[in-house]
């Protein structure tokens, strides 16, 4: 069975459950193992030959290449449990242990090892015990049932092998059959994120979303969280009228007895066990993105139906899957797996993956191109998150900044090494001195003598620069003060990172344009030359990329025009900026 339908089956499933009670007879598995271990063959037989019984059986066939993860994490995201296959003739192979690997981190506890092809063995069970041995050794947290089979002569697929007299368990039929892997969905806590928020026939507000877990009744007591806000369920509403009772799956619409706020996002749950609410995780994070993670970088994270705002703030350590060692790591690359904190700009409501997937679960997305770039699993709230809270205080930005006189601003000038940056923002900073306004430059040469002295130049460390700065000018600008930000800053996610840091238009982008064969002619400090000559690496322009802005608020071209034409035009829209805000 190819992927793509394996999938599209899992999908259909989701579809005609959603609005039904769930069945235990309905098993959901997931297929997986190394190219050309046979699980399409095993898979097609297993399907057209089981008679009916007691359960039926929808399956995701998942391809073995490292490409495939994506896949791997969606259709295990929705699986009971797994089917990992192995050719007897090359036993466990390193596919198999990431497959594995990334099956424990999802929450399916209950593996079946087929161990295919035996009749290429000779149906050896030496081969067998031995493959099996080392799988067990591997997969300790794992309930696993081996079996040996040959999908293509169908040996201990639906019926006992003859040929493996020596093998007394079940068939992979049976073992299907026969699988304890109740999910005990509607017995945990009541949880339904929000996903539309109407106005009802009777000007109410009612709350459309679906039961990700628990049973609710017209009068149950609930919370909407993360704000934990209690209110009672007064009306239980689907498509066919109202009811009694409503079951994990279902797509219903809510309404309460209390006009609150609420928002799509939110989670109204139970309120004997209510969600966890942070702003700060541990999590394992599976990273499916030919372009590396950054920590520090800004990305999104969705889980449920609510987004945030999310960095990696820690990369605890990356796992070998091979021999699940904790190996040290600065960045992630495709189909790593890491353990990690991440930070987001609001609080969320959340329980521990191992507690509820639909709770627990998440992906991020890049800001940018809105891929989806990696899906993590949420282990415990860190306890720092819950022991701050922000200070209150009396004087705010409009205060500071009316006492001065002035709108503050980020003035935030990127361009190559050599464009002009620094000069310009010393004689923009010469023209508002002058004109009795309050100013400061945060150059980037400058602060690496001292707050970002501890950073080098890799990627990584360009990320975390331009976090540190865009942090200290976000200081400078509640300061009332306009804020002249010279830095190289090459990477246009890191901009936008600083640019949503400050309110409505109080960023400025400029971008010094200058033509790298231009900079390199300048080269004040010789730093091109000393790059080519391979002495400095990761140096911008060179062996490390400068992405410019795409619609910058402000273009300056260094190499058309004088510094003090520059600078003119720099003070010229900061007083039509003025202007503008005044009408």
């Amino acid at each position: 069975m190819p992927d793509q339908s394996g999938l599209s089956r899992l999908d259909a499933l989701k579809a005609e459950s959603s609005n039904t009670r769930e069945t235990p007879d309905v098993l959901r598995c997931i297929a997986c193992g190394s190219a050309d271990s046979g699980k399409s063959i095993l898979i097609s037989r297993l399907l057209s030959e089981s008679r009916p019984g007691k359960r039926s059986f929808i399956v995701a066939d998942i391809p073995g290449d490292e490409q495939s993860t994506p896949n791997m994490v969606t259709g295990a995201s929705a699986a009971d449990l797994a089917i990992v296959l192995i050719d007897a003739r090359e036993g466990v192979m390193p596919q198999t242990r990431r497959h594995t690997t990334i099956l424990s981190l999802l929450g399916i506890r209950h593996v079946i090892l087929a161990i295919n092809k035996m009749d290429l063995v000779a149906w050896s069970r030496t081969v067998y015990d031995g493959i099996a041995g080392v799988y067990r050794d591997f997969a300790k947290q794992l309930d696993v049932t081996c079996i040996p089979v040959s999908a293509l002569t169908g040996d201990n697929v639906i019926e006992p092998s003859t040929a493996m007299g020596w093998y007394r368990g079940p068939t992979l039929l049976q073992a299907l059959e026969s699988a304890d892997v109740a999910t005990n969905r509607e017995r945990a806590p009541f949880r339904m994120p929000v996903q539309r928020v109407n106005q009802s026939d009777d000007e109410s507000r009612v709350f459309t979303g679906t039961i990700a877990s628990g049973l609710v009744h017209p009068g149950d007591p609930v919370l909407v969280c993360p704000a934990h806000t209690p209110s009672t369920v007064s009306r239980i509403v689907t498509a066919d009228g109202d009811l009694a009772c409503a079951r994990p799956g279902q797509d219903v619409t809510l309404t309460l007895a209390d006009d609150i706020d609420v928002i799509p996002g939110d989670v109204i749950a139970s309120t004997t066990h209510p969600p966890g609410r942070s702003d700060q995780f541990a999590c394992h994070l599976i990273w499916m993105h030919e372009k590396a993670l950054l920590p520090k970088r800004s990305y999104l994270l969705k889980i449920g139906t609510h987004v945030a705002g999310a960095q990696i703030t820690a990369l605890k350590y990356k796992l070998n899957v091979e021999s699940l060692e904790r190996v040290a790591a600065k960045t992630l690359e495709l189909n790593d797996i890491a353990y990690c904190n991440i930070g987001l700009d609001r609080q969320i409501a959340f329980d521990p993956y191992r507690d509820l997937k639909e709770t627990g679960g998440f992906i991020l997305i890049d800001r940018n191109t809105h891929a989806t770039v990696g899906t993590g699993m949420i282990d415990f709230a860190l306890r720092r998150a819950s022991n701050l809270t922000r200070q209150k205080l009396t004087v705010d930005k409009p205060a500071r900044s009316a006492q001065k006189n002035q709108k503050a601003c980020v003035v935030w000038l990127t361009g190559l090494s050599g464009a002009g940056k620094s000069t310009t923002a010393n004689a923009v900073e010469q023209r508002l001195h002058a004109l009795g306004r309050h100013s400061y430059v945060l150059d980037g040469d400058n602060l690496r003598h001292g707050l970002t002295k501890d950073l080098g130049f890799t990627p990584v460390d360009r990320v975390e620069n331009v976090r540190r700065i865009a942090e200290v000018a976000k200081l400078f600008v509640d300061a009332g003060l306009i804020v002249l930000v010279s830095v190289i800053s090459p990477f246009r996610d890191e901009r936008e990172m600083a640019r949503r840091m400050m309110e409505e238009g109080e960023f400025i982008e400029v971008f010094v344009d200058a033509p790298l064969e231009v900079c390199e002619r300048r080269d004040p400090k010789g730093l091109y030359r000393k790059a080519r000559a391979g002495e400095i690496k990761n140096f911008t322009g060179i062996d490390s990329p400068y992405e410019p802005p795409e619609s910058p608020d402000i273009v300056l071209k260094t190499g058309e025009r004088s510094v003090d034409e520059l600078a003119d035009q720099v003070i010229a829209y900061l007083r039509a900026r003025v202007a503008q805000a005044e009408q």
